[in-house]
């Protein structure tokens, strides 16, 4: 076989940068290749540059396993530290070296005579174009790479620069200055309190609120460096407190079940109310408490945003939507025109576009898309997230179905790695990089060698039955807009429907009877789970003569004694082959 790179990877954010350092803790292998669009890694981290960028999951637990950090400044932390925090990692590992910056994939097809990937990328600074050719694709691309578009009509009229929260125009000097924010999301809580505070305040910031979300009491306080050595020297002091963190967000879980998490829900609603109408101005009580269920959106969790509200420069429209953006600003359905010098979008991701703007083609030469328009409505669904069949060696790491509403999407990933890793071994362990590195010979020395993966199509299916089964029994499906559900099929696209330590059971004991491993010059079906019993006795025979050089070495052992072993193992290898 004939390849440029053994293991490609789309993407050097959090779940590509994991992936990496993976294969070279699991199989000491650097044979790989990170494609990344931007200048750096950090994936989301190093795109969302927006004012207050931050994390509403615990720094001890959004962080890999097995990179503890002990230093995290506080309990949530900033962009700017999460960044150099993976940045680290990255140079730890020297996956840098490794990584393609200021390039993206246009396409990536599979190429069943030589079985192996043939991918196009294109370079954005050199606009020149080339072509690897991988063993394996992973796409690590994550769900919220793509900002959606303004569709409100007229932006294209606007005086002013318009941009998403994901794309921050630092240009723009927002002090004493005139601006519209259009949604109200997580991302729009981070930035509205500080453009509109402080000594570089807007002249008036006018917020259309577009759906109403939970928002829940936020404290974040600053770690002392008596906490910081304690979590450094205390042996399992950070792995205990992980742990503790862990449970306090998985254990809400027992609350997304329409029917039996009723009664949690209300005492969450009770608490919630309370902390708005505590906080928030009375006027904006109805506008700021849902009428949806809990739970049926990730909840927000509040910084300073419903006490910003209070300002004089701050308005929240709910009631009278943007009917038209205008060269001046924006008319409301009710006519009124509001004043600005910029427009911000936090309007949030599209989330059913999974892999775009990728051409990924597998067996026969269907498209993705194709794929899931035939299977599932057009809807993305993959096993476990992750496989698609019919696209045989390809893993999507955050790929449908495998978000959460309430829990570290690290956690998650790291599940997705470990099982990508787990499928995949038997592959890795008989290309070179791997080979080289073992002064062992390999099982499959004697044995068929597997060289492609795939899963079986009615085990994707019964996995995307299950899903959407479970999903409809949770609170997801109460009847909210979200951005987990697809708004033409109903079906869940993002979340998945059970208790994230299951998720981690399923990664490690998969069934394995769901895959088929085809040998690479016949075919065939392999079970590299099952080594050939020749196999065994090769790899046997090797230990043992190590072992035996080394006592013949140091005189524990006769010389004679070690040859008259081998004779037997030669002789007992020869009836198998006869046997075979």
């Amino acid at each position: 076989m004939s390849f440029d790179t053994e293991v490609l990877i789309i993407g050097g954010g959090m779940s590509g940068l994991g992936l990496a350092v993976q294969l070279i803790r699991k199989f000491g292998v650097r044979d790989f290749e990170i494609i990344e669009k931007s200048e750096d890694v950090g994936g989301t981290w190093l795109a969302n540059t927006y004012p207050g960028c931050g994390c509403d999951v615990a720094s001890h637990f959004y962080s890999y396993s097995f990179a503890l950090n002990p230093d995290w400044t506080r309990k949530y932390s900033m962009r700017p530290e999460i960044q150099q925090y993976f940045r680290s990692i990255a140079e730890q590992y020297r996956i840098l070296e490794n990584v393609r910056f200021h390039s993206f994939v246009e396409k990536a097809i599979w190429d069943e005579s030589s079985e192996t990937w043939t991918v196009t990328i294109k370079d954005q600074k050199t606009k020149q174009t080339i072509t690897r050719r991988a063993k394996i694709v992973i796409s690590a691309v994550g769900a919220l790479s793509v900002p959606k578009e303004c569709d409100t009509p007229g932006a294209e009229t606007f005086e002013g620069p318009i941009f998403h929260s994901a794309k921050w125009d630092h240009r723009f000097d927002w002090q004493n200055k005139d601006v519209v924010v259009i949604g109200n999301g997580c991302s729009a809580t981070q930035f509205v309190p500080i453009m509109s505070g402080g000594p570089r305040a807007t002249k008036k910031l006018t917020q259309f609120a577009r759906q109403s979300h939970w928002l829940s009491e936020r404290e974040n306080p600053y770690y002392s460096s008596t906490f910081k050595n304690f979590m450094r020297y205390v042996p399992l002091a950070m792995r205990l407190y992980r742990a503790k963190l862990y449970w306090d967000m998985e254990k809400d879980f027992t609350g997304f079940n329409i029917q039996s998490g009723r009664n949690i829900r209300a005492d969450l609603v009770k608490t919630n109310k309370e902390y708005v109408k505590r906080v928030a101005p009375r006027k904006y009580w109805d506008v700021l408490i849902p009428k949806t269920e809990i739970g049926c959106k990730r909840k927000v969790l509040d910084t300073d945003y419903l006490a910003c509200l209070h300002r004089p420069n701050v308005e929240l429209v709910a009631t009278d939507p943007i009917k038209e953006i205008i060269p001046s600003g924006v008319r409301t359905e009710s006519g009124r025109e509001v004043k600005a010098d910029a427009i911000v979008l936090a309007i949030g991701f599209a989330t059913s576009q999974l892999l775009f703007p990728m051409d990924i083609r597998g067996k026969n030469g269907i498209s993705l898309n194709k794929h899931w328009d035939s299977e599932t409505e057009g809807v993305a669904q993959a096993y476990f997230g992750t496989c698609v069949p019919g696209f045989p060696n390809f893993f999507i790491m955050m790929g449908p179905n495998t978000t959460t509403g309430h829990l570290s999407v690290i956690y998650t990933v790291e599940c997705q790695i470990n099982f990508t890793l787990s499928l995949i071994e038997p592959i890795i362990k008989t290309l070179p990089s791997y080979r080289n590195r073992s002064i062992l010979p390999s099982l499959s020395l004697f044995s068929p060698v597997p060289s492609v993966i795939d899963v079986k199509p009615e085990a994707a299916r019964l996995d995307s039955a299950w899903t959407q089964l479970e999903c409809k029994k949770l609170v997801w499906s109460s009847g909210c807009t979200n951005w987990a559900i697809d708004p033409k099929t109903g079906m869940n696209i993002m979340m998945y429907p059970d208790w994230q330590f299951l998720y981690w059971w399923r990664s490690i004991f998969y069934k394995k009877q769901d895959f088929v491993y085809t040998e690479a010059k016949t075919g065939k079906e392999v079970k590299p789970w099952s080594p050939s019993p020749l196999g065994l006795v090769a790899r046997t025979a090797a230990v043992g003569l190590l072992v035996s050089s080394g006592l013949i070495a140091t005189g524990v052992v006769d010389r004679d004694a070690v040859e008259d072993g081998v004779k037997h193992i030669v002789a007992s290898a020869k009836e198998l082959v006869k046997w075979r």
